[in-house]
């Protein structure tokens, strides 16, 4: 295998050759790609299974039937996004006509995370193929099972000089960060965001930090406490709690606290049964550093339901925690599993008072029936995205822009919004050449008002 240094040297010769600017050309690759992943479909599936014993409904759902998606929807709308928009002119560019033009940024490196590692490794790798870049994808060295299928199918796809996977550890992503790159897409926690953030400033590289935070849920009175619990264990529980838009934490209104509890622990047991170890449905921790990781958290902590680890088979129980303090490392912390701390409100200041002690999450919560109080929260809390009445599905629509602000993130990405992530958006101005008013050449004496009067109405 040729070195780093090499595989961008060579990637950076061939982009200049213009033909991944073809649209036809990219086109090519993309319609191969889905070819490639609907043969590899089982194996795909498989690989998942190994690593976190997820479900083949949930691994559909959640990964491999998301990344067909945005394989089809790149496919059928690539023509028409990298097609020049023509904008109006203005009036001290006339007689003109204006464009925007979408251009690849280069050579990009994506490094992908490993609780979705098919998805946040695929769906970007789409994306900026779409948009013409050339790409080196770092997938994670955690999954070992789903990064190696990874490397395989883009081996089969495309040219080094176009794509390639390159696995490893923190040396080799180190390595990768110290070279030059045209752009960066990082998708992890804040931590590692820092590093990444810090690599490409040394090179002035623009980034996107796909990265977490502690996401609240808020519940107030006017639900019908029975549907909050079915959707919120689905959300929490999804992947086995390691999902970086997963609910971290619910601010329930004190009074319905008691009923809420009941409902949440009847139905994770309707879902997983008395004994969800053996449930086929239940993924698995990560690895046992993190299963070491989460058990820590629950020290000293008020378990109401759950708690079961067997950290030697990386699995931790659905559990719910009372009233954690919010000083304690379950509350400081990005949780990152199967663990519901709840904690309650009277007021609206008892919201902020938790809230805004944190950093912005990546996304909130709200489950109420009552207009005047979504509202208020959702101007309120600045945060990357959200759901009323629901968990996670923001994630599913394509339209919506998808990212983080602050600490849990930099920039959006999913659907057109990826495409135009990975694309410089570059203006083009077609000056006429049939009429030159002399206005704006000197001498100016005598015209300064009249220039007032067109800046004020410019639009």
């Amino acid at each position: 295998m040729n070195s780093i240094s090499n595989i961008l040297a060579a990637q950076k010769s061939f982009f200049k050759t213009q033909k991944t600017k073809d649209v036809d050309y990219r086109l090519s690759f993309l319609k191969a790609l889905k070819v490639e992943i609907l043969a590899n479909e089982k194996t795909i599936l498989d690989a998942l299974h190994k690593d976190f014993k997820k479900s083949k409904f949930e691994t559909y759902l959640s990964e491999f039937g998301i990344v067909l998606s945005e394989l089809n929807l790149a496919i059928k709308n690539l023509k028409k996004w990298a097609k020049p928009k023509r904008i109006k002119a203005s009036l001290l560019t006339f007689p003109s006509k204006d464009f925007i033009y979408q251009e690849p940024f280069g050579t990009v490196l994506i490094i992908a995370p490993w609780n979705y590692p098919f998805l946040l490794a695929l769906e970007p790798l789409i994306m900026a193929i779409a948009a013409g870049n050339t790409v080196v994808l770092k997938p994670s060295e955690l999954t070992t099972h789903t990064s190696k299928v990874i490397t395989r199918i883009i081996q089969n796809v495309f040219p080094e000089t176009i794509a390639t996977s390159i696995e490893g550890g923190v040396e080799t992503s180190t390595e990768l960060l110290s070279q030059k790159w045209d752009y960066i897409f990082f998708t992890g926690s804040t931590t590692v965001g820092k590093i990444v953030a810090k690599a490409a400033a040394n090179h002035l590289t623009p980034v996107i930090l796909e990265l977490g935070g502690k996401s609240p849920c808020i519940i107030d009175d006017s639900v019908n406490v029975k549907l909050v619990a079915r959707r919120l264990v689905w959300g929490k529980l999804l992947n086995g709690g390691q999902t970086c838009i997963a609910p971290d934490y619910v601010i329930s209104k004190s009074n319905i606290k008691k009923e809420l509890i009941q409902a949440l622990t009847a139905e994770i047991t309707k879902r997983y049964g008395s004994k969800p170890k053996e449930s086929a449905d239940f993924p698995r921790i990560i690895n046992q550093k993190n299963t070491i990781r989460l058990s820590e958290l629950l020290k000293n902590s008020n378990i109401i339901f759950g708690g079961d680890i067997d950290e030697n088979n990386c699995y931790i129980a659905p559990t719910l925690v009372d009233e954690p303090n919010l000083d304690s490392a379950l509350m400081q912390e990005e949780i990152f599993g199967p663990i519901l701390p709840i904690l309650t409100y009277e007021t609206k200041e008892d919201i902020e008072n938790i809230i805004w002690n944190l950093d912005k999450p990546l996304s909130l919560y709200i489950f109420s029936n009552q207009k005047s109080f979504i509202k208020e929260i959702v101007k309120k809390f600045s945060f990357g995205g959200g759901v009323v009445n629901d968990t996670l599905i923001h994630f599913g629509n394509h339209r919506l822009p998808f990212g983080g602000v602050g600490s849990s993130g930099i920039g959006k990405y999913h659907g057109k919004h990826g495409f135009d992530t990975f694309s410089n958006t570059k203006p083009i101005v077609k000056r006429g050449n049939w009429f030159d008013p002399s206005f704006r050449y000197a001498p100016y004496k005598g015209k300064i008002e009249l220039l007032k009067k067109m800046l004020k109405y410019l639009g």
